[in-house]
């Protein structure tokens, strides 16, 4: 059974790390081609759709003890990015080309394309200790990035088309908020939710790399 879940685990990881690969290499190909970063949604938007998409497979992973993570942190980020990806960027058309698109899916991509080959190779024993170094230590600068000019940039430049759209105003019907009300309490609480990630990875950077210097000493 163990290695049932590790060969699933492996390639899961696997097609991800494929999947994010591709959606980097769409962003900046459109990006040399057009020398703009308008067409980054056009390029990889709807690939990053399905993938980030899938990802809830990792809470479902963390919730039934197939990996150590637990399901409130996976689902938390999860939670965040789909919604910004799907409610926001894939349901405004109008935001699609604006700059915030391209840094928020280059930061994604490049923090994917380290996070899931490091967690393929650990399921196969083999992963080189240089990329667990540059797994718990890259996000230090893509996650600010993919949240400040990314994604919490894109859903403030997306506030006047929600406003003027009356967006999801079915969904939101009997409630005593709109979803423009919605998305102006996210902004304010997605600072501290989102701190709140980070310094959790710093907690893991610490203990995963501490393993790491343990291990060399051993040898």
């Amino acid at each position: 059974m163990p290695q049932l879940s590790n060969l699933y685990l492996f390639l899961y990881n696997s097609l991800q790390s494929i999947g994010w690969a591709l959606a980097l290499f769409r962003v900046l190909s459109s990006f040399v081609l057009t020398k703009s970063t308008h067409e980054a949604y056009a390029s990889a938007g709807e690939l990053i759709c399905y993938l980030q998409t899938a990802e809830f497979l990792e809470v479902i992973h963390g919730a039934i003890g197939l990996v150590p993570s637990g399901a409130l942190l996976p689902l938390m980020q999860w939670s965040g990015r789909t919604h910004f990806l799907l409610a926001i960027v894939r349901g405004i058309p109008e935001v699609q080309e604006l700059p915030s698109v391209f840094i928020t899916f280059v930061a994604w991509c490049l923090s994917e394309i380290i996070r899931y080959p490091q967690y393929a190779l650990s399921c196969l024993g083999c992963c080189p200790s240089w990329i667990t170094y540059l797994r718990y230590t890259a996000f230090i600068v893509l996650y600010p990035i993919g949240m400040a000019p990314g994604e919490m940039w894109l859903m403030y430049q997306a506030l006047p088309y929600i406003k003027e759209k009356h967006l999801y105003g079915d969904s939101f019907l009997g409630l005593p908020i709109s979803y423009y009300n919605f998305v102006q309490v996210v902004l304010l609480c997605y600072p501290f939710l989102w701190l709140k990630l980070y310094l959790h990875l710093f907690k893991q950077r610490k203990w995963k790399l501490s393993k790491r210097h343990e291990k060399k000493k051993r040898r």
